[in-house]
């Protein structure tokens, strides 16, 4: 790294630091770093590893900028709006370091692409906020022998850890071997997320990214780090290798990455279990069910429907009728999937979900709605 006027002057504090100094500054300055997704966690975390002079950062993010998005993703504003993400992002984070390489992924990742993508880089920081995507890039880094920096929001709760069987750690499987059933575990769209959680646990990750780069401190291999932000409490816990685990155990069976390991959707259906919008519109005088909350009832809503959430569903059967069909939505599809296969269960054989939710509904159907 050159040690001009300027570039002493930025990372000045650093080079102050036991355990960073020169060499560590020298190490960023070369380190390559994978972010995967820029949402809740990348946004912060780019804006610290941005700063703190990463050679070169990749963002892997395919989205676009949503209103409801600016509660927690410091990286936009309302004029980004319906600007792809990653076009906002690089703007913003090249303005506040020129010298910075960024590297642009605008497909995300895919399990075409994951192999190749994680083995150009030095170290992932995983900000997805979907299954799929996190056990994905969990077996990418495995096979590529790249160490990952996962974490994940819940409300007021927050985790991350550092994953790299290649060093003697644990991989994400070793943690939470299968992925929960479809519906089983809310997104951040249905639980709600404290915004300033996002900041707080994406700074943790480019913190333990830094430390990691440059060799200071005690990282987070083999341990998990929660953050409670509700009662401001963070908890350790030792986490080992499984010796069973079906990527880096001793035995293992993932070898390779298949598509159908991965579901990227929030449901998966078998084929008469869901309905495209144009199919439900044309079944005329079947009624539709809103398995949603209260307070996502009154963002918006397809009407006529009945509401009832997903968590009372089962005290309102004798309000159904098992003699016809009965159309079910949610936001995006996951819980009116599940909805339907307990409606299943119960005897209501011709119930089926809205594929997409009423958010595609919003896209395709009533752009005027709120969409959240």
């Amino acid at each position: 790294m050159s040690t001009n006027h300027t570039t002493t002057t930025r990372y000045a504090r650093h080079y102050s630091l036991p355990g960073i100094g020169q060499d560590g500054q020298q190490k960023l300055s070369q380190a390559r770093v994978l972010l995967i997704g820029a949402g809740g966690l990348g946004c912060p975390a780019s804006l610290y590893l941005c700063a703190a002079g990463v050679g070169t950062l990749g963002l892997a993010e395919f989205d676009q900028v949503e209103a409801s998005n600016l509660q927690r993703q410091v990286l936009y504003r309302d004029q980004d709006i319906g600007r792809p993400k990653l076009e906002a992002a690089l703007e913003q984070l090249q303005a506040r370091n020129p010298a910075l390489k960024l590297q642009s992924h605008p497909e995300g990742i895919t399990t075409e692409n994951a192999l190749e993508l994680v083995s150009a880089y030095d170290l992932v920081l995983d900000g997805s906020d979907n299954f799929g995507t996190r056990y994905l890039v969990n077996d990418a880094c495995v096979l590529a022998g790249v160490p990952l920096l996962s974490a994940s929001l819940f409300q007021f709760e927050g985790q991350l850890s550092l994953f790299s069987p290649k060093h003697g750690g644990p991989c994400y499987r070793c943690l939470f071997p299968e992925m929960p059933a479809p519906g089983e575990v809310p997104n951040c769209a249905e639980a709600g997320v404290l915004g300033a959680l996002c900041g707080v646990v994406g700074s943790l990750q480019a913190l333990e990214a830094l430390k990691w780069i440059t060799g200071a401190g005690e990282s987070l291999l083999g341990t998990l780090l929660s953050v409670d932000a509700w009662s401001q409490r963070h908890r350790r816990v030792r986490i080992s290798r499984d010796p069973a685990c079906a990527i880096c155990g001793e035995q293992p069976h993932i070898q390779q990455l298949e598509a159908s390991r991965y579901r990227f959707a929030c449901e998966i259906a078998l084929e008469d279990e869901e309905l495209d919008i144009e199919q439900a519109l044309s079944l005329d005088g079947v009624p539709w069910l809103d398995v949603r909350e209260d307070y996502e009832r009154e963002l918006c809503a397809i009407e006529p429907s009945l509401h009832v959430p997903l968590r009372d569903l089962s005290n309102h059967y004798p309000e159904l009728s098992k003699d016809r069909p009965l159309i079910v939505y949610c936001h995006h599809g996951g819980r009116s999937l599940k909805a339907v296969r307990e409606l299943r269960d119960a005897g209501f054989t011709e119930a089926v979900s809205l594929r997409g939710g009423i958010d595609r509904w919003a896209l395709e159907r009533d752009p005027a709605m709120t969409r959240y």
